[in-house]
């Protein structure tokens, strides 16, 4: 299965150049770094001990920060390697400018790109976070005897179901695995029927995190808004745009001073978000103008990475995205420890359980319908009270990074 695996792989390198143009074009490839990919790495190895941690993308390398913040504080830790597959994700990571960690491109999976990528950078150990498996990484890193970790683990059952179709492929891959943690019940059970020996759940690492605390730039936006009632909808996906701009619409006659915060998950996407608004009826404005804020604004979309937590903290209620769409939903715990009161769609399998427990705090409402939202809108916007849910929540998730910690550090 492998051959069979390596020869698909080498077809798709063939024709990536295209793809990779083509995503330079629409913005989704940095074009001074897409070689990293292939090999050519843009920032040389020292002979300090590598620890090695790889995310996809935002969400990923986001519910890493607080264990990189650790690594960070450890002596024994020289150098932190980041690894992660998209241009959003690599300046996310620069705004936190950490002195040990540096940033390269996942390389793709080929067989001697692995090689070059292990023998380069000699990690001590490397963490792979949420659902990313890779055949040849897993493969040729359990042969020089790296020990893998599978952090925040999640397999759902779509994925689950994939893997199973190639029982003796998958187990090949996950029985390489080190240590897996993963974050729900559903993922304990799936990792273990696919082959991984070493499964201890603690918890969903997303839960760590504290409120954001007032800075000079938090209370110029609060200024910025002041006179006007906040709906937030965050990590929306296409066609949720356009769902929140009728809700807002119908209730702008209602709500006077009403404005909707729009942080779309994919910020190359404004050019469309901001057409399909103008296209019924609604002013539009971009975070990254320097202009005013304009009384007849009704949306006001975020077009800049890393702010998120910003607008939570200035806003009540939230609508959180890829919920509306077969997606699986997008982490509502940021919103929740922000004081946010969480609105969401059917789509959730990605948080069920996070859903669950926000469900007993009573802090969220499932919506089904622009009717359904706009009457919910309608009764909180107004009268709605910050949440103090975070206390609860901040205790959890240090608890549960403090686990995860204590059981990664016994390979280090």
């Amino acid at each position: 299965m492998f051959v069979i695996y390596n020869f698909f792989l080498f077809i798709l390198i063939l024709i990536s150049p295209l793809i990779v143009l083509i995503r330079i074009f629409l913005g989704k490839e940095d074009q001074n770094r897409f070689k990293e990919k292939y090999g050519f790495f843009s920032k040389n190895n020292r002979p300090n001990e590598t620890i090695w941690i790889h995310g996809a993308s935002v969400g990923e390398i986001l519910s890493i920060i607080p264990v990189i913040r650790r690594f960070e504080e450890d002596k024994n830790i020289k150098r932190i390697l980041v690894t992660s597959s998209t241009t959003s994700s690599s300046l996310v990571l620069s705004k936190f400018k950490f002195k040990k960690a540096v940033h390269q491109f996942y390389p793709f999976d080929l067989n001697f790109l692995t090689k070059h990528f292990i023998n380069h950078w000699k990690p001590k150990l490397a963490i792979f976070v949420d659902s990313e498996i890779w055949p040849n990484m897993f493969n040729n890193l359990h042969k020089k005897k790296i020990p893998i970790v599978l952090l925040n683990a999640r397999i759902t059952k779509k994925s689950f179901n994939r893997w199973k179709f190639f029982p003796n492929f998958s187990k090949k891959i996950f029985e390489k695995i080190t240590l897996a943690l993963p974050q729900n019940m559903e993922t304990k059970k799936y990792l273990k029927l696919l082959g991984t020996k070493n499964v201890k759940l603690i918890g969903n690492l997303k839960f760590f995190g504290g409120s954001q605390k007032d800075n000079i730039k938090n209370l110029i936006l609060k200024k910025k808004f002041i006179k006007r009632i906040i709906f937030c909808a965050a990590s929306t996906h296409r066609t949720e745009e356009l769902f929140i701009g009728k809700v807002h619409k119908e209730l702008k006659s209602e709500i006077k001073n009403l404005i909707t915060i729009i942080i779309p998950r994919h910020i190359n996407r404004k050019k469309e978000i901001l057409d399909e608004l103008k296209n019924i009826g609604l002013n539009s404005q971009l975070h990254s103008s320097t202009k005013k804020l304009n009384k007849d604004t009704d949306i006001y979309i975020v077009d800049t990475y890393g702010e998120t937590v910003k607008f939570y903290s200035i806003s009540k209620l939230t609508f959180l995205g890829g919920s509306l769409i077969p997606h699986g939903g997008q982490n509502p715990l940021e919103a929740a420890r922000e004081g946010n009161y969480i609105l969401y769609g059917p789509h959730i399998e990605n948080f069920k359980e996070v859903y669950k427990i926000l469900e007993k705090f009573k802090i969220t409402t499932r919506v089904n319908s622009i009717k359904n939202m706009k009457s919910i809108v309608r009764k909180k916007v107004n009268f709605l009270q910050r949440n103090t849910v975070h206390k609860k929540l901040k205790y959890l998730g240090d608890k549960i990074l403090n686990q995860n910690l204590y059981e990664i550090k016994k390979f280090i």
